[in-house]
């Protein structure tokens, strides 16, 4: 019996307590880029292939290890002296994904530039909510002790239901009380749904205000100017652009490989993967190839990358 009333008292925890409204936060988003979208999109008349192209949005969450480093070490200027490192990275996240669920309530996808307004609003979506779940994270590992991790991370989960309960039945059922089926659209029952889904986001901005920042947050033991970050970060926009640019210079080189291979091995998915395989490879190369140059032109900071991505 005390060790049910010791572990019911721990839930009396603030931080604890925060992981529920912090795990909503985190929760709410991702359907909205999903499966509540989808259907919005379809309501919309938009075709299947354009529903799919949407996926891209995704692409946050999958790559998000790639600038969890720089999220943990580059401290945001202004913000880092009121809120420090952890709960102003957290405040950026949280109003860039309001943000952009108002920039997709804004744009009707049935329009003639709705579509690809909304797709650029579902990417910066997707980069914004994994880069607040990675935030989230660090804050919950350095809040509580280790003998409290669990309960941090089952309120967290139990929050992060409830936000997909609420990003997907909660507005799917919101739209259609407005008026949209699937037989009759109506754009102002989605826009005010997408708006209630980004004024419900606040539940997360006022608890990161009032959370406390933690005490333990692990900094870098090599002291590093606002001139290093600066450069750092043009370093990782650089690059990302690097990527995105060579990415789509290469389609039509993977289109002639993608049809060389079909014809000569006479199957379509091994052509397919091999060809995007090939165009990947390529943008990650050119990629690494800039960040190499600039790293040994010294335009970037080595020390700082080493201390990042390495230590």
């Amino acid at each position: 019996m005390k060790t049910w009333l010791s572990a019911l008292s721990a839930y009396k925890n603030p931080r604890i307590v925060a992981m529920l409204f912090l795990g909503f936060s985190a929760g709410l988003p991702i359907l909205l880029i999903f499966s509540t979208l989808s259907l919005w999109l379809r309501e919309a008349g938009v075709e299947r292939s354009a529903v799919t192209y949407f996926s891209w949005a995704a692409l946050g969450y999958s790559f998000k290890f790639v600038w969890a480093p720089l999220v943990d070490k580059l401290p945001l200027p202004f913000l880092h002296a009121m809120l420090g490192k952890r709960r102003s990275w957290m405040l950026i996240a949280q109003l860039m994904v309001i943000a952009a669920m108002v920039w997709m309530a804004m744009n009707d996808p049935a329009s003639a530039n709705g579509l690809t307004l909304m797709a650029l609003a579902a990417v910066l979506l997707g980069f914004s909510s994994a880069t607040q779940d990675i935030v989230i994270d660090a804050w919950r590992i350095e809040a509580v002790h280790s003998d409290l991790q669990s309960l941090m991370s089952a309120n967290y989960v139990a929050g992060y239901r409830i936000g997909m309960i609420v990003a997907g039945a909660g507005a799917l059922y919101m739209a259609e009380w407005l008026g949209s089926t699937r037989e009759v659209y109506v754009y102002g029952a989605w826009q005010l749904t997408y708006m209630a889904m980004a004024a419900t986001m606040f539940i997360g901005v006022v608890t990161t205000l009032l959370i406390p920042e933690p005490e333990r947050t692990q900094e870098s033991s090599y002291l590093h100017t606002a001139r290093d970050y600066a450069r750092f970060l043009m370093l990782f926009v650089v690059l990302v652009f690097t990527l995105i640019i060579s990415y789509l210079a290469l389609s039509d080189i993977s289109a002639a490989i993608k049809l060389w291979i079909a014809e000569t091995s006479a199957n379509g998915r091994l052509a397919a993967f091999a060809a995007e395989m090939f165009r990947l490879l390529m943008a990650l190369s050119a990629a690494i190839a800039v960040g190499w140059l600039l790293v040994k032109t010294q335009v970037a900071d080595k020390r700082m990358l080493q201390d990042t991505y390495i230590e």
